[in-house]
């Protein structure tokens, strides 16, 4: 007679532990933090050419820029499932946590994509940036979340992702000087 599993838990996975709500708000707002970061980096270094381009799928940069908060608003409702996820499945420690946002990621953006490829005219340079991109994104969240939800301190969490946005910003700020992404000015 076969023995069905139902849960991570049955398989041997920790046992989540129980996080204040302080440590939750934080937790979710470092991977958050950190997801902008990269967000910058992404959108503002490696794909800016890509935003330059005639499409007329894309808004123009200066809509773009006043609509920006929708986005930041979407990675955190984004953060906040990933961790409601991570937390289900007993998921601990940050290359775990990376290894589940990632796949994560790749699922949700990959179905966004191809949905955006149905109906749309944007290149596929763009969608595969996004993809890739915007998967990487949700793995960083997802270390984030897990070494939380692993123990580790959040003055540490923290200090490595002020860290991580500010060499996301040097790295942005370095692509866009050296020409190697266009530097996009919003300005009336």
């Amino acid at each position: 007679m076969r023995t069905r599993v139902s849960s991570p838990l049955a398989r041997g996975a920790v046992a989540p532990t129980r996080a204040g709500p302080s440590r939750t708000v934080l937790a979710i707002a470092a991977a958050w933090v950190l997801s902008l970061g990269f967000d910058l980096f992404l959108h503002g270094g490696l794909l800016a050419s890509l935003y330059l381009e005639p499409d007329p799928f894309l808004l123009s940069p200066e809509e773009a820029f006043r609509r920006i908060p929708f986005g930041y608003l979407t990675f955190l409702i984004l953060t906040a499932s990933l961790y409601w996820l991570l937390q289900r499945l007993g998921v601990r420690g940050a290359a775990e946590g990376f290894r589940y946002g990632l796949v994560a990621g790749f699922i949700v953006w990959g179905a966004q994509v191809v949905g955006l490829y149905s109906i749309s005219t944007a290149s596929w340079r763009l969608l595969a940036g996004w993809w890739i991109g915007q998967a990487v994104e949700l793995g960083l969240a997802g270390a984030v979340l897990g070494a939380v939800a692993g123990g580790a301190r959040l003055k540490r969490v923290w200090a490595t992702v002020v860290v991580a946005v500010i060499i996301c910003l040097a790295l942005t700020i370095t692509l866009q000087s050296t020409g190697w992404a266009p530097a996009v000015k919003v300005a009336r």
